[in-house]
C-alpha cells in the first residue's frame, strides 16, 4: 500500500473513532443519574427495554441515533430525539420498535421527537412490517407546543397514521411502561393490542392535579389510570402486566403467534462475502472531499464476491450503474464515478460531475431495475450537474429532468449511500431523501450541502463584501479573509453528516463495513410489502 492509501485510512478510522465515541455518549440518552433513577423505580431504560425484546443473536440496526445531536441546547438538549427506534426481529419476525426514553425529560416530545416517530411509521407503512412501541412519555414538550402540535406533520399525525395502518392490516402493539398522558394516550389505544405495566405506568387524557382543577374531584394517578382501573373497570387496556420484562415477554408471545407475509418476490440465494477486503474502503476513499479516487473499488468491496456486471460501461462514465449481489438480495447500483473521464472523443470528463450521457444511461438502467423488480442502490458521491455553454446546449436539464422522473416514478425499493459529496441537483438525481429511498445512509465522509464550503464560503462572503462597500465600509485583503473563514466555519458545520443525521435528512451514519447489511435488512423489510404500482415515467422530453 502507498503512503496516500495509509493517509487516507488514518483519516478514515479516526472519523470512525469519533462516530463510535460521539454514539457512546448519546446511547446514555439524559444521563446516568437519570438511568439509575430509572432502575431505582424498578423500571428498565429504553435501550435495555428493545434489547430485551429483539432476538439475542440477530441482527438489528437503529433508526435516527443522532436525532436532535446539539439541538434545543437552550432547553437541555433532546438526544435521539428523546425516542430510541431500532429494526430487528421478534422470535424471528422482522419488526419495528418505537421506545420512549424517559431519562430525556420524561420522555416529552420535542418537535424533533415527533419526525421521529413519524418516520418510524412511515417505515412500517412503506414496508408492512409490524411496529411495536413502548410508550413511557410525559405527552408534548410544553415549552415548545407551537412547534409539534397543531400542523400537517405535527403531534396529530402519529394518531392518524395509526388509523391508517390498523385499515392496512399492518400489526401495531403497545406497551404502556410508564406515564402516558393526554393526546399520547391515544397511541396506544390506537393499536391493536395494549399492554400495561402494574403501579409504574399510568393512562389518562388529564393526570389527578388537571382533574382536581377542572372539575374539583380529588383521585390519585393510580386509581385514576392504572392497570386494575383499565384492564378490569374500563377494558382501555387488553393485558395487565407485572413489569417491565413481563410487558416484553407479552409482546414477544403476540408476535410469535402472527402468521405469514405475502412477499415481493425480491431475487435472492445464497450470500457470498466480497473476494476483495472490505476494509481497504478506508484506505481508498481520500480524506479530501476534493480528491479523486475510482469508485469502482469501493464497489467491489461492498457486493457478493466482488462480482459487479457493468451496464453501458464505456458509455456515461461519470455515472457506474450495473448489477451485483448484497447479502445475496440483488441489486442495481447507481453510483458516480469520482475519477477523471477521456471520452472516446478525447474529452475530458470530471469525476462526480453528471453529465447529460451519464443522466441518459442512470435513466434507462432505473428503468431496467423497476422491469425486473430488482432493487435500486445509490452510491452518492456527487457535486451536481455539469454547467457551462456546451452542457446546457447539449440539453443538460433535459437529460437530468429524465433522470429526476425515472428516480421520482421507480417502483422498486431505493436505498441511498452518501460516501462523500452530496450537493445540489446531484442530490435530488442520485435519489436523496426527497425521493423517499427506503433507507438514506450516510458514511463519515459524508457532506450534505447546495455547494461545497470552499465554494458556498467564496461566494457568500463576495456578497457581504460587496454589501459592506455600498455601505462605505472599507473591505481589505484581511477583512476578505476574515469574512470567508467565518462563514466557511458555519457551513463546514452544516456541511457535517451528523447536522443532516440530527435533522433526520438521513436514517443513520455508520461505517462503511456496515452498509451491507443495513441494505440487506432495508431490502428484507421491502420484500414484506409486494409492489402494487406499475412503472411509468408518465410525460418525458426524449
Amino acid at each position: 500500500m502507498d503512503l496516500n492509501f495509509n493517509k487516507n485510512e488514518d483519516h478514515n478510522k479516526l472519523l470512525l473513532s469519533d462516530l463510535r465515541q460521539k454514539f457512546a455518549k448519546i446511547k446514555l440518552g439524559g444521563g446516568e443519574k437519570r438511568i439509575q433513577k430509572l432502575h431505582t423505580e424498578g423500571k428498565m431504560t429504553a435501550r435495555e427495554r428493545i434489547d430485551y425484546l429483539l432476538d439475542a443473536k440477530a441482527e438489528s440496526i437503529e433508526i435516527g441515533a443522532f436525532v436532535g445531536d446539539a439541538m434545543y441546547k437552550e432547553h437541555g438538549g433532546c438526544p435521539s430525539g428523546g425516542v430510541v427506534v431500532k429494526i430487528g426481529y421478534i422470535k424471528g419476525k422482522q419488526c419495528i420498535v418505537v421506545a420512549n426514553d424517559a431519562t430525556v425529560k420524561a420522555g416529552a416530545w420535542f418537535p424533533i421527537t415527533a419526525k421521529k416517530n413519524l418516520r418510524a411509521q412511515e417505515i412500517a407503512m412503506e414496508n408492512k412490517i409490524p411496529i411495536i412501541y413502548l410508550v413511557d412519555s410525559a405527552g408534548v414538550y410544553l415549552p415548545m407546543q407551537d412547534e409539534i402540535f397543531p400542523d400537517k406533520e405535527h403531534f396529530g399525525r402519529i394518531f392518524r397514521n395509526n388509523a391508517i395502518m390498523s385499515s392496512m392490516g399492518i400489526t401495531q402493539i403497545s406497551a404502556i411502561m410508564g406515564s402516558c398522558v393526554a393526546g399520547g394516550a391515544y397511541l396506544p389505544i390506537m393499536s391493536d393490542e395494549a399492554i400495561i405495566v402494574d403501579k409504574t405506568a399510568s393512562i389518562f387524557l388529564a393526570g389527578s392535579y388537571l382533574v382536581k382543577a377542572a372539575i374539583g374531584e380529588t383521585i390519585d394517578n393510580e386509581t385514576l389510570g392504572g392497570a386494575t382501573t383499565h384492564c378490569e373497570i374500563s377494558g382501555v387496556t387488553d393485558y395487565k402486566a407485572k413489569d417491565d420484562k413481563d410487558a416484553l415477554d407479552k409482546i414477544k408471545n403476540i408476535v410469535d403467534k402472527i402468521g405469514d407475509y405475502e412477499k415481493a418476490g425480491f431475487n435472492r440465494i445464497k450470500a457470498e462475502k466480497p473476494a476483495l477486503d472490505a476494509n481497504e474502503i478506508y484506505g481508498i476513499l481520500p480524506k479530501a472531499r476534493s480528491e479523486q479516487y475510482d469508485m469502482m473499488e469501493i464497489i467491489l468491496r461492498l457486493v457478493d464476491n466482488s462480482e459487479f456486471e457493468a451496464y453501458k460501461e464505456g458509455y456515461g462514465q461519470t455515472i457506474i450503474t450495473g448489477y451485483a449481489r448484497i447479502d445475496g438480495w440483488a441489486v442495481g447500483i447507481v453510483a458516480n464515478q469520482r475519477k477523471v473521464i477521456k471520452t472516446k472523443k478525447g474529452e475530458m470528463q470530471f469525476g462526480g460531475v453528471i453529465y447529460s450521457d451519464s443522466a441518459d444511461k442512470a435513466t434507462r438502467f432505473i428503468a431496467n431495475c423497476n422491469q425486473k423488480k430488482i432493487p435500486l442502490v445509490f452510491l452518492q458521491d456527487v457535486t451536481g450537474f455539469m454547467v457551462g455553454s456546451k452542457s446546457e446546449q447539449g440539453g443538460i436539464i433535459k437529460d437530468g429532468a429524465k433522470m429526476v422522473n425515472a428516480v421520482s416514478n421507480s417502483v422498486v425499493p431505493k436505498f441511498t449511500v452518501v460516501v462523500g459529496n452530496s450537493y445540489g441537483a446531484g442530490n435530488y438525481a442520485m435519489c436523496g431523501k426527497a425521493y423517499d429511498p427506503r433507507l438514506m445512509l450516510a458514511w463519515p465522509s459524508a457532506e450534505l450541502a447546495v455547494m461545497g464550503g470552499t465554494q458556498a464560503a467564496k461566494v457568500l462572503a463576495q456578497i457581504e463584501a460587496s454589501a459592506l462597500k455600498a455601505k462605505g465600509e472599507t473591505v481589505d485583503e484581511a477583512k476578505e479573509s476574515e469574512l470567508f473563514n467565518k462563514i466557511k466555519a458555519r457551513y463546514d458545520e452544516q456541511v457535517s453528516p451528523y447536522y443532516a443525521a440530527s435533522r433526520l435528512w438521513t436514517d443513520a451514519i455508520i461505517d462503511p463495513l456496515e452498509t451491507r447489511n443495513w441494505i440487506s435488512m432495508g431490502i428484507e423489510a421491502a420484500n414484506h410489502a409486494p409492489i402494487e404500482k406499475a412503472f411509468n415515467l408518465g410525460i418525458i422530453q426524449v
